[in-house]
């Protein structure tokens, strides 16, 4: 763990990197965080007014109260790339986030917003194994990574059939122990003759033996979770902007012919589909235009969290009682309670 400094609630994260995304087919570099939105200092009014919660159903109200505050921890945090990754320890009874330099920073509710560990190689997707340790996509380094409980680092995977990966995204651990992750290619520079010419979805079988490609037709994979029962896979296209289910397979793997599209997230507003989750009732909460989306198992719009901000880039459940809804946008950490618990991390073993 690296040295500890707070910060202010409203202070400015230094040495901010870029993030760019890349379609998979047209290998271009799309820059999508500065130009979309930019907090200048401070709290913007018209933001603040907007927030709310729309009901696109009334079955939200079982989730949610249509008048719960959406809270802003933290805004104006800086940078041209997501905050991003957030994840609950419940042990320690905080949450651990990246910034937009390459730190990993930790909220503990009721205070300041501290330093946790001063380099993480721009690890974006963190969730922890069934062991308690921390699992992580290290973009800088293009890995899997697995943090033991000393600090040190053991790598899981850092390449498919010899070529590096692309820069790994986000991940999330079934129950088994088998870790999958998503794999575009968000960097500001067109892939080299060595990389990967496909955007893909990856398993790692639980003994570590076998890396799997799931899929490879995504344009730029993103946010990926399981259903309560763990019998489908979502994964975001942020391309297309939408979200696909697949159901799995016995082995794990998916089963091609059940793909469909889960949630279609376009509109005319800013956002798109990032990080995702799922609570213990099969509803998914995703970003989209406008805001954060609440839908339920089928893939029905329920509501949709309007938090002020251009996009949602991920989001986490925590608190106790996993009833507290973190999420991140490019620059701000916010939060608001909800009344079905999430999944928690690290997931209940199934029998």
């Amino acid at each position: 763990m690296g040295r500890k400094r707070n910060v202010s609630k409203y202070n400015v994260f230094k040495h901010s990197v870029s993030k760019h995304n890349v379609s998979r087919r047209q290998m271009l570099a799309i820059s999508g965080a500065a130009a979309s939105f930019a907090i200048g200092g401070g709290r913007n009014a018209a933001a603040q007014a907007a927030k709310r919660i729309e009901r696109l159903d009334p079955a939200l109200d079982q989730i949610i109260d249509p008048s719960e505050p959406i809270v802003d921890i933290a805004t104006n945090l800086g940078g041209t790339a997501n905050v991003e990754g957030p994840l609950w320890w419940k042990e320690g009874g905080y949450l651990l986030f990246r910034g937009t330099d390459q730190k990993r920073w930790k909220y503990s509710p009721g205070q300041p917003i501290a330093v946790f560990k001063e380099n993480t190689n721009w690890a974006n997707g963190l969730t922890r194994d069934m062991q308690g340790r921390l699992v992580a996509c290290e973009a800088l380094t293009r890995r899997i990574v697995r943090e033991e409980p000393d600090g040190s680092i053991s790598v899981l995977v850092s390449s498919f059939k010899g070529q590096p990966f692309n820069r790994p995204n986000d991940i999330v651990v079934k129950s088994d122990g088998a870790i999958y992750f998503t794999d575009p290619w968000t960097s500001a520079d067109a892939p080299g003759e060595t990389d990967m010419t496909f955007a893909g979805v990856y398993r790692i079988s639980p003994d570590r033996s076998t890396l799997t490609l799931l899929v490879d037709d995504f344009l730029r994979p993103n946010g990926i979770a399981f259903s309560p029962d763990e019998r489908v896979l979502y994964i975001n296209c942020s391309a297309r902007r939408h979200i696909r289910a697949f159901d799995l397979a016995p082995n794990g793997t998916l089963l091609r012919q059940t793909d469909r599209v889960f949630a279609d997230l376009r509109g005319p507003e800013p956002g798109g589909p990032d990080g995702m989750k799922v609570d213990t009732a099969g509803n998914v909460y995703c970003g989209g235009s406008g805001g954060l989306y609440i839908l339920d198992p089928s893939g029905k719009k329920l509501g949709r969290i309007v938090h002020g901000f251009a996009n949602t880039a991920n989001v986490a459940f925590g608190g106790d009682d996993w009833k507290t809804v973190y999420f991140c946008t490019r620059t701000s950490l916010g939060m608001f309670k909800v009344k079905i618990a999430g999944v928690p991390v690290p997931v209940t073993k199934k029998t």
